[in-house]
């Protein structure tokens, strides 16, 4: 099959699935009383979302693996990694919804928890890549040409590459639309990426272009219902699978530094929760009172809190994303 082809079929199917599927989940969801809890210290906007349906994410999995699984029986064994590393997380969050939406454990996994489920999930994808693949250790530095070797680093940079995109994707998941969007952006990159490294749609480089043609159109359709006022909510069941999905694919096509550039939004997310927990803590301690840096972490709350209706922080985080992936393919130096 012609690797442009395969690649509009899989957004096209991708697409079609959750178009179809998500008016059948969505009012089970809101049967079975899977409604989002909201932050009570929160944008006060958000206060109407409460009851929402969650757990959308497992739309947008489901969807995926249906519209994947021609790739998979053409033998594409990349295919068959990138779906298991993120039905693997997708289960980590699925379980932390379970315990938040149906049990009423406003907690869900404790921090610790998320982390060793998430290893476990990150020690399988490197023992496949170790044991299964021929991809060494090294990494494509954009704007540079060849790789960088990282030897015995190679392990805890894939780590915390694995690790750090699947919770920043998570934290990013806080507006309508907001984890979708950015993260069909990121999508179109790896498409764009892949088909400029290599042809073939079953092996190769190639190979991971119809897979994530196939989330590009999942999230289009998703989007649909994820859009404000959204319809359903993706839940860490969606968030952490599109965490491992991104991070995945990016380990496979030797691009986890590109994600610094086309996933800046994410690297930005997360920073903005770690200078604001930790320069609270130090100003707690010193000054016996806790002072903050941003209005509301993650950083997309205090662009609300400064007055930027939610509809327009999506929209500007997703435009920046968009740029920056074009700024990513032009990076790219073989």
């Amino acid at each position: 099959m012609n690797s442009v082809k395969a690649v509009t079929c899989g957004v096209l199917f991708g697409f079609v699935c959750n178009v179809i599927l998500c008016p059948f989940i969505i009012p089970l969801l809101r049967k079975l009383k899977f409604g989002q809890p909201v932050r009570s210290d929160g944008p006060q906007t958000h206060l109407v979302k409460q009851g929402t349906p969650t757990m959308g994410g497992v739309m947008i999995v489901l969807a995926t693996l249906i519209a994947t699984l021609p790739y998979i029986f053409m033998g594409n064994k990349n295919a068959i990694a990138v779906i298991l590393i993120t039905l693997g997380y997708a289960i980590v969050g699925f379980i932390d919804d379970y315990l938040k939406v149906v049990k009423k454990n406003t907690d869900g996994l404790s921090p610790w928890q998320k982390i060793i489920f998430q290893v476990i999930v990150t020690v399988a994808f490197a023992v496949y890549i170790l044991k299964f693949t021929d991809l060494g250790t090294g990494v494509m530095i954009p704007f540079i040409k060849g790789e960088v070797k990282l030897g015995i680093l190679y392990i805890p940079f894939l780590f915390f590459v694995m690790v750090g995109t699947v919770n920043s994707v998570n934290l990013t998941d806080g507006l309508d639309g907001l984890a979708s969007s950015i993260t069909a952006c990121v999508s179109g990159f790896f498409i764009g990426a892949s088909l400029f490294l290599g042809k073939s749609v079953i092996s190769g480089p190639g190979s991971l272009a119809p897979v994530c043609g196939t989330l590009l159109g999942s999230l289009l359709g998703f989007l649909i219902f994820n859009s404000h006022p959204a319809k359903v909510f993706m839940g860490d069941t969606g968030s952490l699978a599109l965490g491992g999905f991104v991070a995945s694919t990016a380990i496979l096509l030797k691009m986890p530094v590109f994600l610094v550039i086309v996933g800046l939004v994410y690297v930005c997310e997360s920073l903005s929760v770690i200078i604001q927990t930790t320069y609270f803590k130090y100003t707690k301690k010193k000054y016996g009172e806790g002072r903050r840096v941003f209005k509301m972490a993650p950083i997309h709350h205090h662009f609300e809190k400064s007055g930027m209706k939610e509809v327009k922080v999506v929209a500007l985080f997703t435009i920046v994303t968009a740029v920056l992936c074009l700024i990513g393919i032009l990076s790219i130096n073989i």
